[in-house]
């Protein structure tokens, strides 16, 4: 299976349908002390890790395109990648945990956990397996060391 559609569109359009769901539905509607001002952290957390990822790739002149794993020109396993093998992904996940707490509907939380689903079965897992057949053993000891997420 070959990635179809870049990851930030994925998480964009789980945000839009998260913002859907809590604008029509008041199912599971939650609000705690301090609940904004988390989701904006998370926000720019997120936001942050994904920016210094994409910094590694072009500091080391490799594609960021998600979609061509293929014409990656080199392993980045320094800065965050020493500690997730998708830092990218991860500070995406961050900010659909923002916008799940900004919405304050408990209904999100299963988007959240169908962005995890749809990246490691449409991506990652397609991902990995080019990265395998270009890098070989090195990719495979990276990935001995360093998890998929966190």
């Amino acid at each position: 299976m070959k990635p179809l559609v870049p990851p930030p569109i994925i998480a964009a359009t789980l945000i839009g349908a998260m913002y859907v769901l809590a604008a029509r539905l008041d199912v599971f509607a939650f609000d705690f002390p301090g609940r904004t001002t988390l989701a904006a952290a998370l926000f720019v957390a997120g936001f942050f890790i994904d920016a210094v990822s994409v910094a590694a790739f072009l500091r080391a002149r490799t594609t960021v395109n998600p979609l061509a794993p293929s014409r990656s020109a080199k392993l980045v396993t320094e800065g965050l990648y020493r500690f997730s093998r998708n830092p990218m992904y991860a500070g995406m996940l961050l900010m659909l945990i923002a916008a799940f707490l900004y919405f304050g509907e408990g209904l999100n939380a299963a988007i959240v956990a169908l962005f995890v689903v749809i990246l490691n079965e449409a991506q990652i897992k397609p991902e990995e397996n080019a990265l395998e057949e270009k890098f070989g053993d090195d990719y495979r000891a990276y990935k001995t060391r360093v998890r998929r997420w966190i």
